[in-house]
């Protein structure tokens, strides 16, 4: 689940907090570290999050005057981060109302049925959001993952593929922001990493689609014929990495 709405000035805010001789032997933070015009209250909000200090910077931001549906989205950020998802769906509400195009407030809305298992509405927020930002990598990731909770597994495949095609990499992205999958029983986890394995592949990312491989049969995903079978394993199945993987009896993690 990736949840949108950070400022990327974060690091410069951080550096205007901390004497220039704690940057000393960082190069690339030395610039960083000069004098700084005043910290607003959405800069200082920013560095609570980049802090994981979520109370503080949900408190933060609530002092800003007017209250922008960029602001509003943060704090429901904050608040998700806490856990409290009601909180974190009355301020992504308030930012949609305050601005109805606001596709990644929208998104996040989605992000906050997912967690409550309601898949129905995470799905219809997430098509709501791409209907205004169309090529987002991240909204048909998370639509594919809704979709991958309701067992529909070939539609979360196409949307999952759609994705990469978008931005190769948007599986591996980490941070402070949220995760792509959440809570999966062993079962449920082997097979979205089959899935993943089988989308690599195609897209003669091999590397990742052996790793994905090892993952899905360390999750239990017992069904080896399927990788010895399956037409996007083709060009895989040349490798002597991947002959090595299928003799192998990995332990489930």
């Amino acid at each position: 689940m990736v949840l949108w709405g950070y400022s990327s000035r974060i690091l410069g805010a951080v550096a205007a907090l901390i004497p220039g001789a704690a940057w000393a032997g960082i190069p690339e933070l030395q610039e960083s570290a000069a004098p700084k015009k005043a910290l607003t209250l959405e800069d200082r909000g920013d560095i609570y999050m980049a802090r994981k200090m979520f109370r503080e910077a949900a408190e933060t931001y609530l002092k800003i005057q007017p209250l922008t549906a960029v602001v509003l989205n943060k704090t429901g950020i904050a608040y998700q981060q806490q856990n409290d998802l009601e909180l974190a769906k009355k301020y992504y509400g308030r930012a949609t109302k305050t601005d109805p195009d606001y596709a990644e407030a929208i998104n996040n809305v989605g992000t906050v049925f997912y967690a409550q298992k309601s898949y129905s509405r995470a799905i219809r927020n997430y098509k709501r959001a791409l209907r205004l930002r169309p090529r987002s990598a991240s909204i048909l990731s998370n639509l594919g993952t809704a979709w991958f909770a309701r067992r529909n597994y070939k539609q979360a495949f196409e949307n999952y593929q759609q994705a990469l095609e978008i931005d190769p990499q948007v599986f591996e992205h980490h941070g402070t922001q949220g995760a792509l999958l959440e809570e999966r029983d062993i079962e449920e986890r082997a097979k979205f990493n089959y899935y993943m394995a089988r989308l690599y592949a195609r897209r003669g990312m091999n590397e990742l689609a052996l790793q994905y491989i090892r993952k899905a049969l360390e999750g239990g995903f017992k069904d080896k014929k399927k990788f010895r079978e399956e037409e996007d394993f083709t060009a895989l199945r040349k490798l002597p990495e991947f002959d090595e993987l299928m003799k192998l009896e990995p332990r489930v993690l």
